[in-house]
Formats: structure tokens, sequence, C-alpha cells
């Protein structure tokens, strides 16, 4: 038998041929993290669902498992099903009104499992999900040239709700539009974000003010141009501006502005989000606060009047690859569980109020299916989810 000849390296550092990866592990992990962490941050989020008054009933998600499935991977090709697993959630129902608390482990539908190979076998059929390549949540200034002079503006991109888009006048003033209504000046914003008056305003950017004739003063220019001028009036200006021709009163401005920005549930920025704004503003928020404060809106404002005082100036690079993002398996698959919880809460809420309080039980509150189709949807129809055979 010939003697096996030693493997000789040329190579000038000395260490172990590499292993080539797992190209797979990518999504596993992702989906690893969706049903341990993905799932566990939407409960965290819409917990506790309270009635339309909001004062005597609540619904708390606790805990959840998921059960081993029922099938195999084969068993699921062979008979055209679906390889999936019993999601049970444990719910309390705690009664403001008489102090009772009722606990249940509710069934909560099917989620698809992926396999080893990451891949989700539905209906039978092997099937990938594709990752995205998005553009990051953050905070991205751009201008438009006027008379050779630019004007530059912002804007912040939630990971979901309203965008904000800051714009600089010919004048100098700065608005913004809020989810791409009409126009409003930017003071009218700060002061529902804290700074109410209009010294405190010009206080948060005195040191910006210029003597210099070819610089526009740019607080100035915004105050002159803002039709209110303290908390209230500011609430109701933006109200008008986005809900035109509706009756306009303080409760009504009061309750849509702040579910607007100050719910985390309709307004988050992720930590992705936070990171980018931090970096971007250079501020140094903790990577939990997902909502917008006052101090990135004085930072933003502050970095358009610097961009638009600088005639050197460039644009945010927004195709720039350090401002996109991979979007993987498990986070897709918890954007549409979100919308399958939001349909579900409004269910909940619905029969709080019709059925008897005293009867009532956390399992006559969930509708499943709700949060089954909304999975379902993405699993049939996505162009995301592709057969696996399918050349991409």
């Amino acid at each position: 038998m010939p003697q096996k000849m030693a493997i000789k390296s040329f190579a000038r550092h000395n260490r172990e041929i590499l292993e080539p990866p797992r190209l797979t592990q990518f999504q596993t992990d992702s989906f690893e993290w969706f049903l341990k962490e993905g799932i566990k941050e939407v409960f965290k989020e819409f917990s506790p669902v309270k009635g339309y008054t909001g004062k005597d009933l609540e619904l708390n998600f606790t805990d959840y498992y998921l059960e081993p499935p029922k099938i195999s991977e084969n068993r699921a090709r062979e008979k055209e099903l679906n390889y999936e697993a019993t999601l049970r959630v444990k719910l309390v129902l705690a009664n403001g009104h008489t102090g009772k608390k009722k606990e249940r482990e509710v069934y909560f539908g099917e989620i698809p499992l992926m396999t080893p190979r990451g891949t989700f076998i539905i209906n039978g059929v092997e099937k990938v999900v594709i990752s995205q390549i998005n553009r990051s949540p953050g905070v991205y200034f751009s201008s438009v040239n006027f008379r050779g002079r630019k004007l530059f503006g912002a804007k912040i991109i939630p990971y979901h709700g309203a965008w904000l888009e800051f714009e600089t006048d010919n004048d100098g003033a700065i608005g913004v539009k809020i989810d791409k209504k009409r126009k409003v000046a930017v003071s009218a914003l700060l002061r529902i974000f804290g700074l109410k008056t209009n010294e405190e305003i010009k206080k948060a950017f005195s040191d910006l003010e210029t003597k210099d004739d070819s610089k526009l003063d740019h607080i100035e220019a915004t105050l002159k141009k803002d039709t209110a001028s303290n908390e209230e009036e500011a609430y109701i200006d933006i109200y008008r501006r986005l809900r035109p021709g509706e009756l306009t009163t303080f409760d009504n401005a009061y309750d849509l502005i702040n579910n607007m920005f100050f719910r985390t549930d309709r307004y988050d920025l992720a930590k992705v989000g936070r990171h980018k704004l931090n970096q971007r503003l250079n501020l140094n928020v903790n990577l939990e606060q997902k909502l917008l404060t006052k101090d990135d809106l004085i930072a933003v404002v502050r970095e358009i009047i610097n961009l638009n005082n600088n005639p050197e100036a460039i644009d945010d690079d927004i195709d720039h690859l350090g401002n996109r993002r991979v979007k993987a398996v498990g986070e897709i698959l918890m954007e549409r569980f979100r919308v399958g919880m939001m349909r579900m809460r409004r269910t909940i809420q619905d029969r709080m109020a019709t059925l008897d309080p005293e009867l009532m039980n956390p399992a006559q509150l969930i509708n499943p299916r709700q949060l089954v189709m909304a999975l379902r949807e993405f699993f049939n129809v996505s162009q995301l989810c592709q057969f696996m055979e399918q050349m991409n």
C-alpha cells in the first residue's frame, strides 16, 4: 500500500485549513431568534390589551411555548400538509372593577417550523424565505438647489410609524411634513415635544445665531411663519394639517398626535434606527429608547442649520451600503406576527365590550384564526417566499 504523502503548505501563516461555513446558518439563527425573542417582543408590545374604556378589563400575555410538531417533515410532504407546531399562550384577564384575575392557557394557532436546511414545508411544498435589503431606519439629510444655494432638509425614517420630512424654504424657515401631509413650521412640532414657548425654542438654538448677512436666520424665519404661540395651539395647528376638513378640538388633536409619536405600538425606531440616529447626530441615547425625543428633534434641526450655513456641505448617500440593512426571515415573520396581533387586538376589545365581564374568560376573547391567516398570507402570496426549486 503506497504511503500517504504529507501535505506541504507554502502559506506564510501556519494554520489549519478552514472549514467552509454553513451558508444556511444565517437563516436558521434568524428563525430561532423569532421563536425565542421576536414573539416575546410582540407580546410585550401589545400587553396589556385594555377595553375601549380602558378602566375595567385588561388582558396580559404572560408566557408562551411551542408544542412539538404533530407530524414529521416527510409526512408533511407526503400528505401535502404544513410542517408546523402549535403555539400555546398563558393569558391573565384582570377585572379592575372586582379585582379578580383569571389565568388560562390558550391555543393561539399554528406556527410553520423551519427545517434544518433553512426551508419551510407549506402544503407539502418546500419553500424558502428570501432576505431583503432595506433602507435602514434613521435620519438622512439631503438638499435642493435654489438659485445656486443648497437648502437642506432631512427625513426621519422609523422602523414603523409616521415619517418626518424636514424642508428649508428659500426665506430660511424650516418646515416639516408628517406622513407626507401639508407642511407645518418645525417650531410647532418642537412645542409638542417640550419646547413650549418661543423663548425656549430660541434658547435651544442660541449658539447658532450668526451676524453674517449671507447666512439665513432660520429660527427667526420659522417662528415668523408659525401660527401657534403655545403647546395647545401647536396641537390644533398640526391636527388641521393631518386631518383637513374635520372638526378640530384640542382633545382630538392631543389624542391623535400623542398616539402617533408617544406610543411604542404606533411609533418605533427599533434598535437599529436608534443606533443610526445616535451615530449621525453624535447623541448618546440608550438603544432601548425607541421613541423620538426632544433632543433628537433639536439635534436634527441644528444639523439642518449647520448644513445650510456650510457651502461645502454634501448630501447623505442613501444608496451607500452603510445605510442599508439585511432583513432576514425572523424579522419578516415578526412583522407578519405583529399584523396578526393587531387584528386580534381589535377582536379582543370588541368582545370585552359585548361579553359579560363576570362570566368572561381569556379563551373567549381570542380568535387564533386571525394570527394564522396573517402568517398563511405571507407563505402563500408574498414574493419573498419562493419555491425551493425555482431559479432566483
